[in-house]
């Protein structure tokens, strides 16, 4: 798996563009960010609900971990090398609908 094959998965799908995102790369639907791409090219940051996350971890340990940001986890980190490309683009796809389906539901108001 490489990050070519990420790239070309992820922007077949519907209105994803490929944007920078400070050092990385992400890819984005309207505008959210679903995955990104550390300047290395050779791990990818899927942004997947926690279940996934803990069901994804389980399963294939040997090229997913944890993606925190301080104490929150975030979503899963991949080793592209290792990395089986079936669950990779199971993974970008949740991650993907996710984000979708967040834009989707109602506006949250502001504070006050």
């Amino acid at each position: 798996m490489n990050i070519s094959h990420v790239r070309q998965f992820a922007m077949a799908l519907e209105a994803v563009t490929e944007e920078p995102h400070h050092d990385y790369s992400s890819f984005r639907v309207r505008g959210k960010i679903f995955v990104t791409v550390p300047p290395d090219g050779e791990h990818i940051h899927v942004f997947v609900p926690l279940d996934k996350q803990d069901q994804t971890i389980a399963l294939f340990p040997s090229f997913a971990e944890k993606l925190y940001w301080g104490k929150k986890a975030l979503g899963v980190r991949l080793r592209l090398a290792k990395a089986d490309p079936g669950v990779v683009e199971d993974l970008v796809l949740t991650a993907y609908a996710t984000r979708v389906a967040k834009d989707a539901g109602p506006k949250k108001g502001r504070r006050s």
